[in-house]
C-alpha cells in the first residue's frame, strides 16, 4: 500500500514506568480474565442455551430438543440465541467503545473510567445470581451490559500500554500481561472445576445448571476484587490535551472522536492493519466464545471435560504467550503473528474432524489452541500500539477493541446463520476458515515499518 503522509509529531515521552506500575497493569489482565474464561469461554454459552431451551418449552436435560423463542417478536432458534446475542452486543460496542476511548484521551482521570467500566461489568456478571428458571431475556440483558462494560474497560486499560514502555519493550510487557491473565483466569476456573466435580450429582441437570450460574457469579466477584490492584498501583499519565482542560470531558470526547474519524484517513496503513486484525481476530474470538457450545451440542461432551480442556488451554497459554513473545524478540512480532494464523487454520481443520463423545482428542486440540492463543493476541495488541498517533491511544484502542476479547460479531453471526440453515455446528465451524485465510493475507500486505513511521513513532529494532 502506498503512503505519502508526513509523519505525525509525537508528544513528549512520559517518565519511565516503575515495576510496581507495570505489575498493577498486569493485574487487570488477572482480574478481567475471569470473565473471559469462566463466563464467555466455558459456562455462559451452555448455561444461557439451556435457559433459552427451557423458555422454548424443552425439558431440562432433554437431548435433541431445540425449539424457538421469540424475543421482541422475532423467531429465533434456541441454539442460535447466544451467538446472535454476541453479535448484537458488538453492534452496540461499535458506537460505545470509540467514544469511551476519546473520553479517556481527554480525561486526566483514566483510572476512574477504568473503575466505572470494570465495576459495571462485574456487577452485571454477579447479577446472574437472579437468572433462574427460563429467564433467558434477563440473562441476555445482563450479558450485554457486562460484555459492553468489559470492552470499555479494556479500551481504557490498553491505552496505558504505550505509557509503560518504549517500542522495544511493549511486546514483552503485553505478553506478560496476557500470560498473567491466563494464570488468573485459569486459577478461578480450577476452583470452579473443583466445585463442579465435588458438588455435582449425576442425573441431576438442575444441580449442574445451578453450579454453572454460581460459577458465573464467582467471576463477577473475582473481577471486582482484583480490579482494586491496578486502581491502586497505576499512575495517571494525562495527555497534553487532558492537561489543557477547560472543557467538558464528555462533550469534548465526542467532538474529538468526530475529528479523529475525519483525520484517520491520514493514516491508511494503520487502518489497513486494523482491518486485518478485525478479520483474523474475529475468527479467534469466535472459536473462544463458541468452543463450549460446540463441545456440548455437537460433540456431546460433559461439562467437566470442557472445563478441564479450557483449564489446560489457560495454563498452556501462559507459557505460549511468553514463548511467542520470546520468538518475537528474535524474528519480530509481525512475523510471529503471521505464523500463529497459520497454526489457527490448522486448529479449525482439526476441530472439524473431531469425533463426537471423545474427550481426549478435544483436550489435545485445546492444548494446541493454548500454545498459539496468548501470543497471537498479546503481540497484536503491542503491534497496534506502534501504529497509534501519540495522545490518541484511547480512541484507537476503542476501534481495536470492537473485535477484541470476545466482542467479535461477524464470526458468531456466520456461525449462527449456518447453524439455523443446516442444524450442524460442524458446517458452521468451517465458515470460520475464511477469517484466518483473509486475515493472514491482509496482515502480510501491511508494510509495518513504514506504517509505524507514518504514525510518527519509532519502529522497534526487529519487526
Amino acid at each position: 500500500m502506498a503512503d505519502t503522509v508526513t509523519p505525525a509529531v509525537a508528544e513528549p515521552a512520559p517518565p519511565g514506568s516503575t515495576r510496581r506500575e507495570r505489575t498493577g497493569w498486569y493485574f487487570y489482565d488477572w482480574a478481567n480474565s475471569a470473565f473471559q474464561t469462566t463466563v464467555i469461554t466455558v459456562f455462559l454459552g451452555p448455561f444461557l442455551t439451556t435457559v433459552t431451551k427451557l423458555a422454548a418449552g424443552c425439558e431440562l436435560g432433554a437431548d435433541g430438543c431445540s425449539g424457538y423463542v421469540h424475543p421482541l417478536g422475532i423467531r429465533v432458534a434456541a441454539g442460535s440465541f447466544y451467538p446472535y446475542l454476541i453479535s448484537l452486543s458488538v453492534l452496540l460496542t461499535v458506537f460505545v467503545l470509540p467514544v469511551v476511548g476519546a473520553i479517556a484521551d481527554r480525561s486526566a482521570h483514566k483510572k476512574r473510567l477504568l473503575a466505572l467500566a470494570a465495576f459495571t461489568g462485574a456487577g452485571a456478571t454477579t447479577a446472574f445470581v437472579f437468572v433462574t428458571g427460563d429467564r433467558y431475556l434477563l440473562g441476555g440483558a445482563l450479558f450485554m451490559i457486562a460484555n459492553i462494560a468489559f470492552g470499555a474497560a479494556i479500551v481504557v486499560y490498553n491505552s496505558f500500554l504505550p505509557q509503560l514502555g518504549g517500542p522495544d519493550d511493549r511486546d514483552a510487557i503485553s505478553s506478560r500481561g496476557w500470560a498473567i491473565g491466563y494464570l488468573g483466569g485459569g486459577l478461578l476456573l480450577a476452583l470452579n472445576l473443583v466445585a463442579v466435580q465435588s458438588l455435582g450429582e449425576e442425573g441431576n441437570p438442575q444441580r449442574t445448571l445451578d453450579l454453572a450460574r454460581w460459577s458465573i457469579v464467582s467471576a463477577g466477584l473475582w473481577w471486582a476484587a482484583f480490579t482494586l490492584v491496578p486502581l491502586r498501583w497505576l499512575r495517571e499519565r494525562p495527555s497534553v490535551e487532558a492537561l489543557r482542560g477547560g472543557g467538558n470531558v464528555l462533550t469534548d470526547g465526542f467532538r474529538q472522536l468526530g475529528r479523529t474519524l475525519r483525520e484517520i484517513k491520514a493514516y491508511p496503513l494503520t487502518l489497513f492493519f486494523l482491518l486485518a486484525f478485525l478479520v483474523y481476530n474475529d475468527g479467534i474470538q469466535t472459536v473462544i466464545t463458541l468452543a463450549s457450545q460446540y463441545g456440548t451440542e455437537e460433540l456431546r461432551l460433559e461439562q467437566s471435560t470442557l472445563i478441564v480442556t479450557i483449564l489446560l488451554v489457560q495454563f498452556l497459554a501462559f507459557g505460549g504467550a511468553l514463548a511467542l513473545g520470546a520468538l518475537a524478540r528474535r524474528i519480530g512480532a509481525w512475523k510471529t503473528v503471521l505464523l500463529s494464523l497459520v497454526l489457527w487454520t490448522g486448529v479449525i481443520v482439526g476441530a472439524f474432524r473431531l469425533p463426537a463423545e471423545a474427550p481426549l482428542p478435544f483436550m489435545i486440540l485445546g492444548g494446541c489452541i493454548g500454545l498459539v492463543l496468548g501470543g497471537s493476541q498479546a503481540l497484536s495488541r503491542s503491534l497496534f500500539s506502534q501504529l497509534i498517533p501519540a495522545g490518541k491511544e484511547g480512541e484507537y484502542y476503542g476501534f481495536y477493541e470492537i473485535s477484541d476479547k470476545g466482542t467479535s460479531w461477524l464470526g458468531p453471526l456466520a456461525f449462527g446463520l449456518v447453524f439455523q440453515l443446516t442444524s450442524s455446528y460442524r458446517v458452521g465451524l468451517v465458515s470460520l476458515l475464511i477469517f484466518f485465510v483473509v486475515g493472514f493475507a491482509l496482515l502480510a500486505a501491511v508494510p509495518m515499518r513504514r506504517a509505524i513511521l507514518a504514525a510518527g513513532n519509532t519502529p522497534p529494532r526487529v519487526l
